[in-house]
């Protein structure tokens, strides 16, 4: 486990971001990335009928349709032990196989930082 505390402040940005994301909207997943300017794009899962999506798969999407051509951060707040492949895999195909991706559990605490690649 990582002291959030111990983060640099635009990594526990977007680790708050996340964690707010999954209580407001209550969803199994909250994520948000950071962009090559800065920005960040915030989701939770999405499960319709029609459309299935992890949170961090969603935030990756809505980066790439506001224009971001690369990521500096992603991270995703979840009870699930490890992130998936096929999230990793969205991560990597915008941010590069170095981005790290910051794994949070429920109470904002990061218990690992994986890299997309």
């Amino acid at each position: 486990m990582t002291d959030s505390n111990a983060l640099d402040p635009e990594d526990r940005k977007i680790v708050t971001l996340a964690r707010s994301a999954r209580a407001r909207n209550g969803v199994p997943e909250g994520a948000a990335v950071r962009d090559e300017t800065g920005r960040t794009y915030v989701a939770g899962t999405v499960d319709l009928d029609s459309l299935r999506l992890s949170a961090l798969r969603t935030a990756v999407a809505m980066a790439v349709a506001s224009g971001a051509t690369s990521l500096e951060a992603a991270a995703v707040v979840t009870e699930a032990a490890a992130v998936p492949d096929a999230d990793l895999a969205a991560v990597r195909d915008l941010g590069g196989a170095g981005t790290p991706v910051l794994v949070a559990g429920p109470d904002g605490t990061v218990r690992d930082t994986v890299a997309a690649g």
